[in-house]
């Protein structure tokens, strides 16, 4: 009966936004929200509000659109889409399309991304690769940085909050959700926020920095240290405090509090490359208002990239498991070698639908409108496909001659996409008076090539596409293994739509 109530509810607030944005429509009745973009079916939702999938009246584009009743108890979107505007030109920023106020709701038009870091964590049956996890540590730290670098900390660090672009941006890891951030400094006298103690857990528990915990006030060190507990937690595929049972919210926080201060960095790193533990004893050397060397972090794991003899090809697990799934839908002409496996070289979990979910929330201040049954059962963002040759690097093995390569960026052509809203899905926001005047900082980054070896090759590493572009060279004499690999892709059908925010 209850659940009868609340869809009737549910059901009567549509009509009442339907109606509401409707007097600024045109005479057809069409819900519109700035005059310039059609509101379409709902996407999400949370306690915030409602997302919406909208298009853009003239281009046809698609966008995600945000709306918050303006007598809401806490709202949030003003100050969100302040930061938003404080952050355009960064690398990883998602764009402010429009912000205004239609009828009875605050509207933020934002772009239209890929899934969650999340999202493609459980799609790759909840674990990902060391090659994967270290392609993304490095744009993620310098996504944390840029927001550091315009004064702010994220605070809410976490795999939801991250999510991959679309089409030609398909490689690219994209910052969200900055309902919680909050000013570290002032940006005309320079001063630091001040130290304090008793403060309440602001973010999310599961990936919180043990003095977040300790109720000390955020800083730098904190975000980053959050970031590393988000990497280990890719790796190891769960944390060691994660399925704690306790009566009430605040008891469970407790309960992860003192697991986490019980759990040494060398305990939670045992197993994993010793950079990994290295990354933690510096962001727990750092003191409250200490600047941290970002470069120092990202060149700690590129060096570990570089031993390991990876490429930055941008070749993640997701990739590859996408491309062997099109195989076992569609064989090319041409077997595929040891390579098709994931970017560590080793064949791919079957998904399981029965896996781990990790689905506790550990929020203080709120929850995340994503589905997360959705999210295991759905497949990653499908996009824009293209493919080119090269030849192989030049190796020892001989066996290596030429091979099909795959561009990460722009992976399975006509297909349906996994897509969400560059908006949060968080919960009331600390609304602070911050303006968003700043010159923002623009950062190169670009999709990188996938280079498809066999499993007995090692060639010199690919980094990061800021460094290195490769145009592919096309051979005549393998076009008939190309173009039926290509058809192979084409014919993909996904069964997701989209991946709901």
């Amino acid at each position: 009966m209850k659940a009868r109530g609340e869809a009737s509810l549910r059901s009567l607030l549509s009509l009442s936004l339907s109606l509401s944005l409707a007097r600024f429509s045109s005479d057809r009745m069409e819900p519109r929200v700035g005059n310039k973009f059609r509101l379409g079916r709902k996407i999400g939702s949370g306690s915030f509000g409602e997302i919406y999938l909208g298009t853009n009246i003239q281009t046809n584009e698609e966008v995600a659109i945000k709306l918050e009743n303006v007598k809401t108890k806490h709202p949030q979107l003003l100050y969100e889409s302040k930061l938003y505007k404080l952050l355009q030109g960064g690398t990883g920023i998602p764009n402010v399309r429009w912000f205004g106020v239609e009828g009875d709701y605050n509207v933020l038009v934002m772009d239209l991304l890929g899934p969650s870091l999340e999202d493609l964590f459980n799609f790759c049956s909840r674990k990902l690769s060391l090659k994967t996890v270290l392609m993304l540590a490095d744009q993620m730290i310098t996504r944390v940085e840029f927001i550091h670098s315009k004064s702010f900390l994220h605070r809410d660090i976490k795999p939801d909050n991250f999510l991959m672009g679309l089409g030609r941006r398909a490689n690219q890891v994209y910052a969200i959700d900055f309902g919680l951030a909050k000013r570290y400094k002032d940006t005309s006298t320079h001063q630091h926020i001040p130290y304090r103690e008793n403060k309440n857990l602001t973010g999310t528990a599961r990936y919180a920095s043990m003095n977040t915990h300790l109720g000390i006030e955020q800083s730098r060190r904190d975000d980053l240290e959050s970031l590393g507990f988000v990497l280990m937690y890719f790796l190891r595929g769960s944390l060691p405090w994660q399925g704690l049972k306790a009566g009430t919210k605040k008891q469970k926080y407790e309960k992860i509090s003192e697991k986490k201060v019980t759990t040494s960095i060398e305990s939670l790193c045992r197993g994993y490359p010793s950079e990994f533990a290295s990354y933690f004893h510096y962001c727990r050397s750092l003191r409250f208002d200490d600047k941290p060397d970002y470069a120092y972090l990202k060149r700690l794991f590129r060096d570990l990239f570089i031993r390991e003899g990876f490429q930055f090809d941008y070749v993640f697990d997701w990739t590859i498991l996408k491309y062997q799934q099109s195989q076992i839908a569609t064989p090319p002409a041409r077997a595929i070698g040891p390579a098709a496996g994931p970017s560590s070289g080793m064949p791919p979990a079957v998904v399981n639908a029965d896996r781990q979910t990790g689905g506790e929330d550990n929020r203080h201040t709120g929850w995340s409108s994503s589905d997360p049954a959705r999210r295991r059962n759905s497949g990653p963002i499908a996009n824009d496909g293209i493919l080119s040759r090269q030849k192989a690097p030049v190796t020892s093995d001989s066996t290596g001659s030429k091979d099909v390569m795959l561009s990460s960026s722009n992976f399975f052509r006509s297909s349906g996409s996994a897509r969400r809203g560059a908006v949060s899905s968080s919960r009331d926001a600390i609304v602070g008076n911050e303006t968003a005047a700043s010159n923002p900082l623009t950062m190169d980054a670009s999709a990188g090539v996938l280079r498809k070896i066999s499993g007995a090759q090692r060639s010199s590493p690919i980094m990061p596409p800021e460094h290195n572009r490769t145009s592919s060279a096309r051979n005549t004499s393998h076009m008939k293994n190309f173009e039926s690999t290509l058809r192979g892709i084409e014919s993909l059908n996904f069964n997701d739509e989209r991946v709901q925010y």
